[in-house]
């Protein structure tokens, strides 16, 4: 057994200073630390799927960013694993707690997801490792995680037994206060409704090319490219409901403004996303929410 410290420290070696992602009992000494350290940025998402996309922006921000969540959540990851990091070749540092590991007594509903965990990191071309017995074997795993990163741009994971860490405390530091709320703008004008083609236009003609933008799944992304296609723009093929979620990971930890332009039936998917951001409440984020009546 090591110190939640000691992993924690060696992610910071290896400058992993984003985290996101929904607790555990399993790893609360890791997360106890990620929250009590100030040079961590962690952000509680609505579900794992979520804390995906959220890391996904933060990398694109320039973040070596890891994800923690129990092995359950591994079927809300499978999405944006498989449609947003794999074909655009983010990788993500996964922390994942084994729930119904095979022979250990655990509760039923976690019964079959233990017993598919590694073969199922196996499918989505996830390379992972067991807990490390020591100091020295943590280096080496990390080693090993970071060279399948880079060489790949796929994410690696570390699988974590229940009693895999000592107990650490939480000490806490900037708690979110009261929420203020952030600034909403309704721009209908209740008359004939504007085509999302000329919403799209006006966008990219008033701003800058400078601004990053990121679109949601669909005919938005494909529409832009078309009208306004350049390098500041991330066209999101797949993870319907994840663009305001990668929106964010890339306004906290990007100093300019971001812009994620959504559609209604994908920011209903992924509703929790509004709750993360409101949170967070972001200054430089614009999300355009492109409503046609539909959901």
């Amino acid at each position: 057994m090591i110190s939640a410290n000691d992993f924690i420290d060696a992610a910071l070696n290896n400058e992993f200073t984003f985290y996101s992602g929904v607790p555990c009992s399993f790893l609360t000494p890791l997360l106890n630390c990620v929250i009590s350290r100030k040079n961590i940025l962690y952000v509680g998402a609505t579900s794992e799927g979520e804390a995906v996309a959220i890391s996904t922006g933060a990398w694109l921000a320039g973040k070596k960013s890891v994800v923690m969540c129990q092995n359950s959540g591994l079927g809300n990851m499978i999405n944006p694993l498989t449609s947003l990091s794999y074909p655009f070749r983010i990788p993500l540092l996964l922390l994942i707690s084994w729930r119904g590991e095979p022979g250990v007594m655990d509760e039923p509903q976690h019964e079959l997801m233990g017993a598919i965990t590694l073969s199922l990191l196996e499918q989505l071309k996830i390379n992972y490792c067991l807990p490390p017995s020591d100091g020295e074997d943590l280096s080496r795993q990390f080693s090993c995680a970071e060279n399948y990163m880079l060489s790949n741009g796929l994410s690696s994971a570390f699988i974590l037994k229940k009693n895999s860490f000592d107990d650490e405390e939480l000490q806490l530091k900037n708690m979110l206060s009261p929420f203020k709320k952030g600034e909403a703008h309704d721009v209908r004008n209740m008359q004939v409704n504007t085509s999302r083609v000329s919403c799209l236009e006006t966008i990219a003609l008033v701003l800058p090319q400078n601004v990053p933008v990121v679109t949601t799944t669909g005919k938005t992304g494909r529409e832009l490219f078309t009208i306004n296609d350049g390098p500041q723009n991330i066209y999101q093929v797949g993870s319907m409901g994840c663009a305001s979620a990668m929106g964010l990971g890339i306004a906290l930890n990007y100093k300019n403004t971001v812009v994620v332009i959504d559609g209604d039936g994908a920011a209903l998917m992924k509703l929790g996303n509004m709750a993360t951001i409101g949170a967070q409440a972001p200054k430089n984020l614009i999300h355009i929410l492109l409503d046609n009546s539909v959901h």
